[in-house]
This record gives C-alpha cells, structure tokens and sequence, in this order.
C-alpha cells in the first residue's frame, strides 16, 4: 500500500476540509492569469520564436519553482530521484508540448480561436478518464461540458455570421496553428491526470515544481541542440533586453501561479470542474479586452453568459452528494 510522505500532508484531508469556494477562486484566477499569457505573448512572438519563447518562460518557471521548494529542504529532491523520469514526461506533455503547441498556435493563428481550442480540454478530460480510467461521464457532465464549448465559440466568432473571409493563404496558416493548439491541449490534459495519480505523495506545488525541473534539462538540451542544427532561432541580446519584462511576467504569473491555482482546484473540485474552468480563459480575455478599450459585441455578450451558466451547472454537479 503506498503511504503519504511528508512532503505531502494528508491530501485526501484537504478536499474534505477546505472551502470549495476556495477550490472556485483559485480556477478563476489561474484562467484570469492564463487570458494574461495571450495579450502579453503575441508582441514577444514578433522578435522571439516560440522554440526560444517556451525554452525562456520555463527556465524561469523552473527557476521560481525551485526556489518556492526551498524551504522545504531535501524531502522535494529525494522524491525528483524517486519519479524522476515519470515527472520528467509530465513535464514535457504539460510544459514543453502544450507550451510550445499553444505559443506555436498564437504565432500563426489568433487569441480568440486559441482560447477556444484550449476550451476543449474538459471534453477530451472527461473521454480520456473513460478510455484510460472506465470513469464514464454522465449525459449531464458531457451536457455541461458541450455548452461551455458552444458558448466559447458563439464568444470567439466560430459560431454566427463572419464579417469577412480570410484570404486563403492566412486561412491555411490559422489552420495549421489552430490544429496545433488542439493537439497541444491533449498534453495538458494527461499533465492534469499524472497529479491525480501522484496526489498522494506530491501536493501541487510539489508536482507543478518537480516536473518543471525534471523537464528543463531534456528540453534544453533539444532545444540548443535545435538551434546548433539551424532548426530554431535564438534570441540576440538585444532582444532578451528588450523583451525580459514580457518574458519575466510569462515565466511567473501564467508559467507558475496559474499553475498552482489550478491544480490546487483541481485537488479541491476534481478534475472535471478543473477543467470546465479553462473556459473562463476566453471570457477573462474579453474582459482584458474590455479594459484595454476594446468592448465586446452583443454576441461576445451572450456567448460569456453561456460559458458562465454552464459553469454554475458544472459546480452543482460535483457537489458532494450530487448526482455523478
């Protein structure tokens, strides 16, 4: 039988103990931070690729981590030589994979139909648990799940009248970046089902830290190796001077305090809530949006109301004692 170690204090306690509101505002603000990453990256993407882009924001991610790891002295170092290799492919479906995928995506396509595709994440959640793990959603949690994603569409303007067709070079070139985007987000997805399997030793910040490190060598090494191979560009000097705040906000607020809000939600609401949050990712955008002078149109209206009622029924449903 396998025990809870001490870097770990009794997991399964804190679900049952803790406000699940507070399960609610850790999601709300990992998607409030993650909105963040798009309106912050795609400026950085005009002079830093996204290899060069994803190898930056996680060595700094790497870097806080490690530091927020501290305090706890040796206990997180035995348990990266105990799972070192299992953290290190966690790190890269969830850091490296989807990281580059995402930024790759936004290079060629747009926020809008990023946010959406990253949406997709509680549906290929609640099929990859039925596949790998017998865990059969209910027709109600699929329901919840189909709305959200219709409401994100109806937000992002996949779904009404288009105001104008692209020209069919720029279409192919959305294209290519939306499929990567989709793609990407199935990493993410099997990142969020390895902290369910290894909740009973790594608490979040344990996991979301640990991966990150064992990730960061195997990714650096592929991509220097990139670059001395002429596959990728690395940024000059001038460049990282240039865009280091950019660069510094991404590796923090996105790469590690999103992290941590959410898989602390995760740990409080479960998976399916978890991920029904992500699409809050497009309506906190909106928002942003709004902020920065550029209000939304009546059907961005009526597709954030969708996504938020879908994500009041989702809670309902994973209340203790509700209906699975």
């Amino acid at each position: 039988m396998r025990t809870a170690l001490p870097l770990s204090p009794a997991p399964a306690l804190a679900r049952s103990t803790l406000p699940r509101g507070l399960g609610f505002a850790a999601l709300v603000l990992a998607a409030l931070s993650w909105a963040s990453l798009y309106f912050v990256a795609k400026p950085v993407l005009g002079e830093v690729r996204p290899a060069a882009f994803t190898l930056l924001r996680y060595s700094v991610a790497a870097l806080v981590f490690a530091l927020l790891l501290a305090p706890r002295g040796a206990a997180p170092w035995r348990q990266l030589r105990r799972h070192a290799p299992r953290l290190a492919l966690m790190g890269l479906l969830g850091y490296g994979f989807f990281g580059l995928m995402l930024i790759s995506g936004l290079a060629l396509s747009n926020p809008a139909h990023g946010a959406t595709l990253v949406a997709t994440v509680p549906i290929s959640t609640q099929l990859l648990r039925w596949a790998l793990d017998g865990k059969r959603p209910s027709p109600a949690q699929l329901g919840c799940s189909l709305l959200a994603l219709a409401g994100v569409a109806l937000l992002a303007g996949l779904l009404g009248p288009q105001t104008a067709a692209p020209a069919a070079g720029s279409a192919a070139r959305m294209l290519l970046g939306d499929l990567m985007t989709l793609g990407g987000s199935l990493g993410w997805v099997l990142y969020t089902r390895g902290a369910g399997q290894l909740s009973a030793e790594l608490d979040p910040l344990a996991y979301s830290g640990l991966t990150a490190i064992a990730m960061w060598p195997v990714l650096a090494l592929g991509m220097l190796g990139a670059a001395v191979l002429g596959w990728i560009e690395l940024p000059s000097a001038a460049q990282l001077r240039a865009q280091g705040p950019a660069l510094l906000y991404v590796g923090v607020v996105p790469s590690v305090m999103a992290v941590l809000c959410y898989l602390f939600g995760v740990r409080l609401l479960g998976p399916l809530t978890g991920g029904a949050f992500l699409n809050l990712i497009p309506v906190s955008a909106l928002g942003l949006g709004t902020l920065l002078g550029q209000p939304p149109s009546a059907r961005e209206l009526l597709g954030c109301a969708i996504v938020v009622s879908a994500l009041l029924l989702q809670g309902r449903l994973q209340r203790p004692g509700a209906r699975p």
